[in-house]
């Protein structure tokens, strides 16, 4: 299913006259929880839609940051939190789409103990290596790890993180063995990676454009379905024969499962007022993530998708957390 990918089409700022008449108003103060710790571009983006949506319902949203377990802890407070609207997740791939696929064990179940109230963000990826690696385009890099098989490495921010699991999928597309090097989130990885300790990682563009730019790390090509505003000039996973590698990690907003349904249809008419609004949308860019809506069905619709793809990535690639 194609999302939206612009927030500022004509009719998202208005709600629909038919929820604007459901009329569910919270009462007391909101919970977005936040998976991972502060500072990444998912808890700015939370920051940025919560304190719009508080404004129009008339009750803070506060953020809280609940890292753990690639955002399964977090994730399990939403989980198991009374359904009654007043409680948030800023979900993202991994968590939504991926852990069930990976974790042996899980408390809790995103496709059934999740709500879907409206997706939040998208954010490409970009394939990037040092430049002491001999290699100056796809084509080469390719030709280098298969004439090398499981000598090159490539880095991730962790085990059955996005910029892992996008990782095998372009592996499985380009038909290469490499070697997965995990870390604890992706400042390690990208020294490393600078340094020449690694050979490869995907990783968000915002995080890479600026060793790109100061000649730290080249860059190959990007992961989404179009090149980015930020990269102009590298061309798509797509372009260079590779549609089947093409990946976009991406953060929603979700609520309990048994939320009532007026309850949701006005948290995620404020969600889209909230992103329609051009200084949210102005810093989301600047952090990285590009704004995008969505209506609850659609979300579901998306996640469904996109679990299905994951899971198949997964089994392929035998990852698994105990």
């Amino acid at each position: 299913m194609m999302l939206r990918r612009s927030v500022l089409a004509a009719g998202l700022a208005a709600p629909l006259v038919a929820r604007a008449q459901a009329g569910w108003q919270p009462t007391r103060p909101l919970r977005m929880i936040v998976p991972f710790v502060a500072g990444g571009s998912t808890d700015v983006a939370a920051r940025l839609v919560s304190d719009q949506m508080g404004e129009k319902l008339g009750q803070p949203v506060i953020v809280e940051n609940r890292g753990g377990s690639g955002g399964n802890i977090g994730g399990e407070m939403v989980a198991r939190a009374a359904p009654d609207g007043h409680t948030l997740l800023m979900g993202v791939t991994g968590l939504l789409s991926t852990n069930a696929h990976i974790y042996r064990s899980m408390s809790f179940s995103p496709a059934r103990d999740f709500a879907p109230v409206g997706m939040c963000y998208t954010s490409d990826m970009v394939i990037v290596l040092p430049l002491s690696l001999p290699v100056r385009n796809l084509g080469e890099f390719i030709a280098l790890a298969k004439s090398q098989p499981g000598v090159i490495s490539f880095g991730s921010s962790g085990h059955g993180a996005s910029t892992h699991t996008a990782a095998e999928l372009f592996r499985i597309a380009a038909g290469i063995d490499i070697q997965h090097v995990p870390y604890r989130g992706s400042g390690g990885a990208m020294n490393d990676l600078i340094a020449g300790n690694i050979q490869m990682m995907l990783v968000q563009i915002a995080a890479a454009v600026g060793a790109v730019n100061d000649r730290r790390l080249r860059a190959l090509a990007v992961t989404g379905p179009r090149r980015h505003a930020l990269m102009p000039d590298v061309p798509t996973l797509a372009e260079l024969g590779l549609p089947q590698a093409t990946a976009t990690s991406w953060g929603a907003v979700m609520t309990t499962a048994g939320t009532p349904a007026p309850a949701v249809a006005r948290l995620n008419d404020v969600l889209r007022e909230a992103l329609a609004n051009p200084t949210v949308a102005q810093r989301m860019t600047a952090a990285g993530v590009d704004p995008q809506s969505s209506t609850p069905e659609e979300l579901a619709t998306f996640i469904r998708s996109e679990s299905e793809k994951w899971g198949r990535v997964v089994r392929e690639a035998h990852i698994t957390v105990d």
